[in-house]
């Protein structure tokens, strides 16, 4: 037996002004869709915005890149004095908050 979906609470408002062109353009697209004209702005909306998330957090690497990340993972540099002198702050942070 299929467990029932929550219906999802729509009680947020989003507001644009738009020029008769445009919102007749998105009038027909809805249309052509078999739409209402909220569906399809929200589902264009959420599609834009998670394409935007996606660009923003997802690394696409050429071959030659993806090579170098993945040496560079597997056979990371010898710690540089910064990054020590970085690790004993740490460390010693570490040791602080286990003393409390």
């Amino acid at each position: 037996m299929p467990v029932a979906q929550p219906a999802r609470q729509r009680d947020q408002r989003l507001e644009a002004r738009i020029s008769a062109d445009q919102k007749e353009l998105i009038e027909r697209a809805a249309c052509v869709q078999g739409r209402t004209v909220t569906d399809f702005v929200i589902n264009a909306l959420q599609d834009a915005a998670r394409k935007a998330i996606e660009e923003s957090t997802v690394w696409r690497l050429s071959q030659e890149q993806q090579k170098a990340f993945v040496e560079a993972l597997m056979n990371p540099p010898a710690p540089n004095p910064s990054l020590r002198a970085a690790n004993q702050r740490y460390q010693e942070y570490k040791a602080l908050l286990g003393s409390r």
